[in-house]
């Protein structure tokens, strides 16, 4: 199973940036699909602190964080 870990939203262009940069890069991870309401992403909200997507969590790093671009430059520096 994979210790990275993507919290996503179907059709988030936001997400969909960050899955392509974690395909692009041979990257297994699993997705969790979240809901559409911010009021129901209450594990995302338990593992970052916060309701936004996509939220990244790396079990064997202990990284957690949001904000796709951030996101996108973690996968590429230190995943890749």
């Amino acid at each position: 199973m994979p210790s990275i870990t993507l919290y996503s939203l179907d059709g988030c262009p936001y997400c969909e940036k960050v899955h392509d940069a974690l395909d692009d890069e041979g990257i297994e991870y699993e997705t969790e699909w979240v809901e559409a309401l911010h009021s129901k992403r209450n594990e995302v909200k338990r593992v970052s602190g916060q309701r936004g997507v996509p939220v990244l969590v790396n079990e064997d790093s202990g990284v957690t964080m949001a904000e796709s671009e951030k996101i996108v430059e973690y996968v590429e520096q230190s995943l890749a």
